[in-house]
C-alpha cells in the first residue's frame, strides 16, 4: 500500500486561548490535521500543533521523501523523513509535520490489520483512563465558574495554568490556588501549570521551591513548567527538593532531547507532546525509556479530537500510564469527529478500540473549522 497524497487542513474559528501575553483570536491557526490518502483507498488522519503555513512548507520539503512510500510503516518512513532532512529540521516546524504524518500512517497501519493502534504499539494495559480537564487559570470569581462547569462536564481532575499566575505576587498565587481547592473540593484531583515556556519568563529555582511548598498544602498532583524550558540543571535542583512531582519538556522534539533529561531524572513527570516532537512513534519510545528510569510520563496535549485519540492510544500501550490531557471546551475537540469523547461517571474516557485512532474525521464539521479552499493538497 503507498501514499499517494497528503492534505494540510489548518484549523481555525474556534481556536482556544493558550494564556500567551500577546493575546487571543479565535481565527487564529494554530491547529492542523492532515490527512494522507493510499492507492488502495483508506485514508489516515494526523494532528500538528502549528500553524497550517508552516506544516504545508514542511511536507513541501519532504514531499519527494514520501510520496510513494510504503502507508503501512510508520516508524520507518518517519525515521526517514527525520534522518534525510537533517539540515533543515532536527526539530522545530519540520519535525512537527513529521508527528502529524507518523499519527496517520499509523492510523492506515491500524486500518489496514483492523486492529486499534494501542494493540500495534505493544498490546493494551487499560481500557481507560482519566483525563484531566486543561484550562487556563483566570481572577478568583470567574475562576470558580469555569471550575464548576468543568466538574460539571465530568472530569474529576483539572489542571489550570498560566496567567495570572507567577505574574503578580505569591499572596494571589496562594488564592487562585485555595479558590480552585475550596470550589471543586477533595474528590477532584488539581494540577498547576506555571507556563514557565512564556517568553521572558522571570523566576528560578527560589521561587519554584517556595511555590512548590504552597502548592503541597492543597494537594496538588503535580507542578508543570515551573522553569523556562532549557533549565534543565534547574529543574533538577527544583526536582530533588519539591514537595509536589515536577513535571516538564512539553517543548522538546526528538527522542534524543529527552534522553539527559531522564538520565540525569530532572523532572518527576515528562511530557511529551505527540503532535510536535515526532508522533506515536518517537513517543512509544520516549515513553518506554521514560519507564526504564522510573520517571512518570503523560503526554502533553493542548489538542484536537485526532491528537487526544493519538494520546488515548498511546496511553493504553504504557503500562504505567495515569492521565490523559483533554483541553476543554475546545470545539476541535467536541466538534470534529463522528464519534463524541464520553467521560463516564468515574471520570474516566473509554480508549476506543476501532481499528486505527479508533475515530473518524466528520467531513461537513471539518469544513467548518478549514475550509476546502484553505487547505493545500500535495499528491502523486
Amino acid at each position: 500500500m503507498k501514499i499517494t497524497g497528503v492534505t494540510v487542513c489548518p484549523l481555525t474559528g474556534g481556536t482556544v486561548d493558550g494564556g500567551w501575553p500577546q493575546g487571543h483570536e479565535p481565527q487564529e491557526n494554530l491547529h492542523t490535521l492532515v490527512q494522507v490518502t493510499t492507492d488502495e483507498g483508506l485514508t489516515g488522519a494526523g494532528s500538528v500543533f502549528t500553524s497550517g503555513q508552516l506544516v504545508a512548507g514542511s511536507i513541501q520539503l519532504l514531499w519527494p521523501l514520501l510520496k510513494n512510500e510504503s502507508a503501512v510503516e510508520p516508524e520507518r518512513v518517519s525515521e526517514k523523513l527525520r534522518q534525510s532532512s537533517f539540515w533543515q529540521g532536527r526539530g522545530g516546524s519540520v519535525e512537527h509535520a513529521i508527528s502529524g504524518i507518523d499519527i496517520a500512517l499509523w492510523d492506515i497501519f491500524g486500518q489496514a490489520c483492523g486492529q486499534p493502534v494501542s494493540r500495534l504499539l505493544g498490546g493494551n494495559y487499560r481500557q481507560r483512563i482519566k483525563p484531566y480537564g486543561s484550562m487556563l487559570f483566570d481572577e478568583p470569581e470567574p475562576l470558580a465558574r469555569e471550575l464548576k462547569a468543568t466538574v460539571a462536564r465530568g472530569f474529576k481532575a483539572i489542571k489550570l495554568g498560566w496567567r495570572p499566575f507567577g505574574r503578580r505576587n505569591r499572596k494571589f498565587d496562594e488564592l487562585l490556588v485555595r479558590t480552585a481547592r475550596e470550589t471543586v473540593g477533595d474528590g477532584v484531583e488539581l494540577m498547576v501549570d506555571a507556563g514557565g515556556s512564556e517568553q521572558f519568563w522571570p523566576h528560578g529555582v527560589n521561587w519554584a521551591r517556595n511555590t512548590a511548598d504552597m502548592l503541597a498544602k492543597y494537594d496538588i498532583v503535580w507542578f508543570e513548567e515551573a522553569l523556562p524550558p532549557d533549565d534543565i540543571e534547574g529543574y533538577i535542583e527544583l526536582t530533588r527538593s519539591s514537595p509536589v512531582p515536577i513535571a516538564s519538556c512539553e517543548v522538546l522534539t526528538r527522542r534524543q532531547s529527552f534522553m539527559p533529561w531522564l538520565e540525569r531524572r530532572a523532572v518527576d513527570i515528562i511530557q511529551p507532546n505527540v503532535t510536535k516532537n515526532g508522533g506515536l512513534s518517537e513517543s512509544r519510545r520516549i515513553a518506554w525509556m521514560a519507564h526504564d528510569h522510573n520517571v512518570q510520563m503523560v503526554s502533553h496535549g493542548w489538542n484536537t479530537a485526532i491528537g487526544l485519540a493519538a494520546d488515548l492510544q498511546l496511553a493504553a500501550a504504557i503500562p504505567v500510564a495515569r492521565y490523559v490531557e483533554h483541553l476543554t471546551p475546545c470545539v476541535y475537540i467536541e466538534d470534529l469527529t463522528k464519534e463524541p469523547f464520553i467521560i463516564d461517571k468515574e471520570g474516566f474516557l473509554e480508549i476506543p478500540i476501532r481499528p486505527g485512532l479508533g475515530v473518524t474525521l466528520d467531513p461537513v464539521k471539518l469544513a467548518k473549522y478549514s475550509p476546502v479552499e484553505s487547505r493545500t493538497v500535495f499528491k502523486v
